[in-house]
């Protein structure tokens, strides 16, 4: 089968980014044809060279276009036109494909992908990884009324243009269910995570860390991710600042984004803060390995309550319990699987007593661990997940 991905934020593992589509790429490209439309502008976040570019066996054609989880508003719609005239260009140059697959963010990509679709004649799948235009219409970016009914126009038109849509968690799944579109055309395909990097962590590796940062005998609170505005880190900074005080409990935040340099000010004034710069993918898990508990926290907003963050996935599977703000289905995960814990986004204060609470219990800590490491095995793993993406990509490309 041959496969063309447009993937506008395409990374490797060199890069401190989740890696779902490499991973994905990687395992079908040993069966399939597999193309991909990407952009240049993770290049330069590459923090080792370790991995090749693109899996082996994948033809890639990059675009030229910037971009930067700091750029404004302007800059993005900027970055997000000119990688959707690009790649609708080099799309239409490509040899015709079995099956188109649109990643999004941002919504020009699957629409970029709808065009050439109907043009070619091709069926594509639909993977929605945030719910877009919701996000950034929530988010405040957005704020004309007319252009907010238009992009949820565009939005539904591509629900409804796409062979199959997939979903990154059962609340995303649910609203666009509630857009109207045929449940038998939508399936939710957890982001995942790399399982066989999580079991590559060893104890050496863990103990090195310990040394070299003078843990012994402290707990860590790990926050692994983007210090973006959506990602509640003032009530982060806040709890640290609560907890400053506790010389038994250190935080350590890695990773870059709209809040770093707040983040920065914060480790200078307190003892309690380790501030590391952004990690490559592979190198994240031995931070989770050594946490005793990590931070998924999102702003108080009903879009992001269907989030599927990828340190969700990594931590549990490093047997690492999380806390979790948004109330939507990771709160009712953990509450199910009894691996982490829940508290409302925004309330430092109670954000600090339950970390508090949770590190003074051992055995409910280790508790929990174990049983986020057992589901993650068993729901989680992406060597599994691929399968369910590969018999999607086949039924379409077959109908």
């Amino acid at each position: 089968m041959r496969i063309t991905l447009l993937h506008q934020h395409h990374a490797n593992p060199d890069c401190p980014a989740t890696c779902r589509q490499y991973s994905f790429m990687e395992k079908l490209a040993y069966r399939h044809h597999i193309t991909l439309v990407a952009t240049n502008a993770w290049r330069r976040l590459r923090l080792q060279h370790k991995y090749s570019w693109a899996p082996a066996g994948v033809a890639l054609h990059e675009c030229k276009a910037s971009y930067s989880n700091k750029m404004g508003v302007t800059a993005r719609l900027v970055a997000f036109v000119s990688f959707a005239f690009c790649s609708f260009v080099k799309l239409m140059r490509l040899p015709k494909t079995d099956v188109l697959w649109a990643v999004s963010v941002p919504l020009t990509v699957p629409f970029v992908v709808a065009q050439v679709a109907r043009l070619r004649n091709v069926p594509w799948v639909f993977e929605v990884q945030d719910l877009w235009p919701s996000f950034p219409i929530e988010m405040g970016a957005v704020k004309y009324k007319w252009l907010q009914k238009l992009l949820y126009k565009v939005e539904l038109s591509l629900y409804d243009s796409a062979s199959h849509i997939i979903t990154l968690s059962p609340d995303m799944t649910a609203y666009v269910l509630a857009r109207g579109i045929d449940p038998t055309k939508v399936t939710t395909i957890l982001n995942g995570t790399d399982i066989e990097k999580t079991d590559a962590v060893t104890a050496d590796e863990v103990e090195a860390l310990k040394v070299k940062y003078k843990l012994k005998g402290r707990q860590v609170v790990l926050y692994a991710g983007t210090y973006g505005r959506a990602n509640d880190i003032p009530t982060i900074m806040r709890s640290i600042e609560l907890l400053a005080d506790n010389p038994t409990i250190v935080f350590i935040l890695t990773g870059t984004g709209y809040y770093e340099p707040q983040l920065q000010h914060l480790a200078q004034r307190v003892p309690n803060l380790i501030l590391l710069p952004p990690q490559p993918h592979d190198s994240v898990f031995a931070l989770f390995t050594l946490a005793d508990l990590a931070l998924v926290t999102f702003n108080d907003l009903p879009v992001l309550a269907s989030n599927s963050p990828a340190k969700f996935y990594d931590s549990l599977a490093c047997n690492t319990p999380v806390i979790v703000t948004n109330p939507g289905w990771t709160k009712t995960f953990v509450v199910k699987y009894n691996c982490g814990w829940y508290t409302p986004a925004e309330q430092p204060e109670l954000l600090a007593q339950t970390i508090t609470e949770v590190l003074a219990n051992p055995e409910e800590l280790k508790r929990a661990g174990l049983n986020g490491a057992t589901i993650a095995r068993e729901l989680f793993d992406r060597d599994h997940l691929v399968k369910d993406v590969e018999a999607i990509l086949e039924r379409v490309a077959k109908r």
